[in-house]
């Protein structure tokens, strides 16, 4: 049985640091590109980061680049977000993915809130 299973969020203030993990079972993690992704309320999911399977590559929305940072221990099946320097507009449910590349999430985690705010 496939699980991603998030945790780390919680209520920041601006400029603050948090970092998720999501901790992966039942499929071959080091073989899985992962991703992470949000979903404001009344907004579409977007994706905030990506890494292929063996970590040599990552990807960042524009909106975190310089601000995230995403990596991955395969050892533990476990992938990280850095977030510094977090802004309001940061606040969202977030998510892990896994799949065969970083574009191409194929099982879901339920998800992690983060709030930002004074």
């Amino acid at each position: 049985q496939v699980q991603l299973v998030e945790s780390g969020g919680g209520l920041v203030q601006p400029g603050g640091s948090l970092r998720l993990s999501c901790a992966a079972s039942g499929f071959t993690f080091s073989s899985y590109a992962m991703s992470w992704h949000r979903q404001a309320p009344g907004k579409k999911r977007e994706l905030v980061a990506a890494i292929t399977s063996a970590g040599g590559s990552t990807n960042f929305a524009d909106s975190v680049k310089g601000r995230f940072t995403i990596s991955r221990d395969n050892a533990k099946n476990t992938v990280y977000l850095q977030m510094n320097s977090l802004k309001p507009e940061d606040t969202a449910v977030y998510y892990c993915s896994a799949g065969p590349t970083p574009f191409s999430p194929r099982y879901w985690g339920q998800g992690t809130q983060v709030i930002v705010s004074s």
